[in-house]
């Protein structure tokens, strides 16, 4: 699906892209950085710059993310875009980020959401079972 705005020029709402990457190759770095560049270009976005964390034990406030929150004060920022939850850092250091970037009036986009826990399962459901019985197999004839 091509975007909407292809005919015109209209800058998306600008967002700024937050990766943690703590021991990663720089084949991995790229290949996040892409991603998030590609998520903007489908969903209409501007994707001003991307603040890398490389310290896994500054807590909350590290210096990438002590940038990204003051970029999120200029005007017309719209957001942080992240991989996934994971890259804000662990569940504590990441709810806590997630806090300030809600206060700093922000919006926090994933390009993958959280799991389900477990997955639905309705009454309804047939439920399939694999045998490990005989195999037949049908001719013409039969």
């Amino acid at each position: 699906m091509e975007p909407l705005t292809e005919h015109r020029q209209v800058s998306g709402p600008v967002v700024y892209g937050f990766l943690r990457l703590v021991r990663v190759s720089a084949a991995r770095h790229a290949a996040l950085a892409a991603s998030l560049t590609e998520y903007c270009r489908s969903h209409e976005l501007q994707l001003s710059g991307v603040f890398t964390d490389r310290d896994m034990s500054s807590g909350p406030a590290s210096a990438a993310f002590t940038g990204l929150l003051d970029v999120l004060a200029l005007p017309d920022v719209y957001g942080v875009l992240a991989p996934a939850m994971s890259h804000l850092g662990p569940k504590a250091i990441a709810a806590e980020r997630g806090r300030r970037i809600e206060t700093a009036g922000s919006r926090l986009l994933l390009v993958r959401g959280p799991r389900p826990a477990h997955p639905p399962v309705t009454s309804n459901s047939p439920v399939r079972r694999r045998s490990p019985g005989i195999t037949r197999v049908l001719d013409a004839e039969s």
